[in-house]
């Protein structure tokens, strides 16, 4: 594996950063461009901290960020090693599962099940805050992170939103930054369930097995609503974390 040091000089660092941002920020390019692998085990702090010349304290304080975000995992007695077991989303943040799955140093991409135009349902119309009979663009799809299947997405989006259903390639909310519609918040409801014998085929997973529900309902500046969107995750893969402050 290569060193840090080196992986510095490679990736580039930041020099307005604080130390420790620098660290964080090296070790996630350095994910993402497949520098360092899955399951790598990373050299012991003192070891960084001398190979970097920063104090212990800044590759601490580096370090335990990453491990907040899932990005590593700290196993006790052997050290911290790059996560490639289950995903911690942040719940409190707004991005796609491709800008999450490429920040983890993961290559996603997806399998489509369903594209369509049509007018929206009564539950659609409600939802998104539309009048009956308005445009609609659903997209049904498996949401893979290295060949895993981690989730059904099952998304509608406000037909004025965007120009066409064919707007959509890959990403549904680059489609949308493109159209100057990308959701700016979002209210997101999490439940657990059991998956069904279709999300289990899909999910390669077995009938019976636990799952997590998100439910989320994005929305622009002005307070309009883009789409309503319920996923269907792994329970065994998938992890929802949310940071809490007292005020």
């Amino acid at each position: 594996m290569l060193t840090l040091a080196n992986i510095m000089k490679v990736v580039g660092e930041s020099g307005s950063l604080p130390l420790y941002q620098q660290l964080q920020r090296t070790l996630r390019e350095a994910i993402a461009q497949r520098l360092l692998q899955p399951d790598d085990a990373l050299p012991p702090e003192r070891k960084l901290a001398a190979d970097l010349s920063v104090s212990r304290l800044t590759v601490r304080k580096a370090l335990d960020g990453l491990v907040a975000e899932g990005l590593l995992v700290r196993r006790p007695g052997s050290g911290n090693f790059i996560n490639h077991t289950r995903i911690e989303q942040n719940f409190s943040r707004l991005s796609s599962f491709s800008e999450d799955m490429h920040a983890r140093g993961r290559r996603p991409h997806s399998e489509w099940l369903h594209r369509s135009a049509g007018t929206a349902t009564p539950d659609e119309a409600l939802r998104l805050r539309l009048s009956p009979g308005e445009t609609v663009y659903r997209f049904n799809r498996v949401r893979f992170a290295d060949e895993r299947p981690m989730c059904l997405e099952y998304a509608t989006v406000a037909g004025h939103c965007l120009p066409s259903l064919e707007a959509v390639d890959k990403s549904m909310y680059e489609a949308l930054q493109r159209s100057g519609n990308r959701p700016v918040r979002a209210l997101q409801r999490l439940s657990a369930l059991l998956l069904n014998a279709e999300q289990a085929r899909l999910l390669d997973a077995k009938e019976g097995d636990a799952g997590l529900a998100v439910e989320r309902l994005g929305f622009l500046s002005d307070g309009r609503v883009v789409e309503f969107c319920r996923s269907y995750f792994r329970g065994d893969a998938y992890d929802f974390v949310a940071e809490l402050s007292a005020v």
